[in-house]
């Protein structure tokens, strides 16, 4: 039975460093892993709970919850934006935490990671998206954490997926979480 891990990135940047590692982690995913990037994050709106009632949830959402609802763990990369994780990621995490208690984020596995262009690597943003998403429910696996520095010029002429110590560390990451993931069709 396969582990599926839906990677959620807070960058909607077409060449998003963060997008780039969520990229490594499904290439180098070890067997019986899945490690799925959710594409949309862009079209789901801001989180309103006047729309989010029957017949209301706009398809984005409905689509994020689905892709979300059949996950066993989830993979956050985040880059710092003014100190703190982007909206659009806050956004993802605030849509999977509904309805309260229940929400598709509630019981599983979390952890984020992300790359950064100032010298700790987006570590503020990643502790905001860790937090944010065990309060939504998320099972936060608090020793999991992978922050890389200096993104401009680390990955200026290599992709993450070519750089051995980043797909070193992606791995273990993927592997320390798939150790939490309870399969949902198990």
């Amino acid at each position: 039975m396969s582990v599926r891990i839906v990677a959620l990135v807070g960058s909607l940047r077409a060449g998003s460093h963060n997008r780039q590692l969520a990229e490594a982690a499904a290439k180098h995913a070890p067997a019986g892993v899945d490690v799925e990037l959710f594409e949309g994050l862009a079209d789901v709106p801001f989180y309103n709970e006047d729309v989010d009632v029957e017949g209301g949830v706009p398809a984005a959402a409905t689509r994020l919850r689905e892709a979300a609802g059949s996950a066993d763990a989830f993979l956050l990369f985040s880059p710092e934006y003014n100190g703190t994780m982007p909206a659009v990621l806050k956004n993802a995490i605030d849509w999977l935490s509904r309805p309260y208690g229940a929400g598709a984020i509630s019981g599983k596995p979390v952890a984020v990671v992300g790359t950064a262009f100032g010298q700790y690597g987006g570590v503020w943003a990643q502790d905001d998206a860790r937090k944010a998403a065990g309060i939504a429910g998320g099972v936060v696996v608090e020793d999991v954490k992978l922050s890389i520095p200096a993104s401009l010029t680390r990955f200026a002429e290599i992709h993450p997926s070519d750089d051995t110590e980043v797909v070193t560390a992606l791995t273990e990451v993927v592997a320390r979480l798939t150790q939490q993931a309870t399969p949902a069709a198990a």
